[in-house]
């Protein structure tokens, strides 16, 4: 069983990080504990497995990121390990997933890009292109965000 405290951290942590030099330090002030107190239970939840994964989600629009593309790139099965791993190191890729080719559709590899407009996000694709000798892809726009929300535990 959970702490009262540990649940107080947890609703804390699954809520929106402040965006300060220093949000640890900020969170365990509202808890009531010191910055190192709250590292050290992090860290005991997440050595217990409590705590499985911890993930930031930018809200790209807020930030002037209008333009996103899911690239989708035929790769032979046989460069996969090669590729795949080049394309997820640009910083312009935020995802990069392998999926199996299928009938009609032989893309293998599928990398999500954010860009300013569309033509931005074009060019980071090229770019790419350009690097890993990879020039049979398609660009597929987003039209609409429907959801970005997390899980939310012990909520009164």
């Amino acid at each position: 069983m959970l702490s009262e405290l540990e649940k107080q951290i947890i609703r804390e942590l699954q809520s929106d990080i402040p965006l300060v030099p220093e949000p640890y330090r900020l969170i365990a002030e509202r808890i009531g504990i010191t910055e190192q107190e709250l590292m050290d239970i992090i860290t005991k939840m997440i050595d217990q497995g409590i705590i499985r994964r911890f993930g930031a989600a930018l809200r790209h629009q807020d930030l002037g990121f209008i333009a996103n593309a899911m690239v989708v790139w035929e790769v032979p099965e046989t460069q996969i390990a090669e590729v795949g791993p080049k394309m997820a190191e640009f910083k312009e890729v935020t995802h990069c997933y392998q999926r199996p080719s299928q009938p009609g559709w032989p893309y293998t590899l599928f990398t999500v890009l954010h860009g300013m407009n569309s033509d931005e996000c074009k060019e980071k694709a090229q770019k790419i292109a350009n690097a890993t000798g990879i020039h049979n892809y398609r660009l597929i726009f987003s039209t609409k965000e429907l959801k970005k929300s997390s899980m939310q535990y012990f909520m009164d």
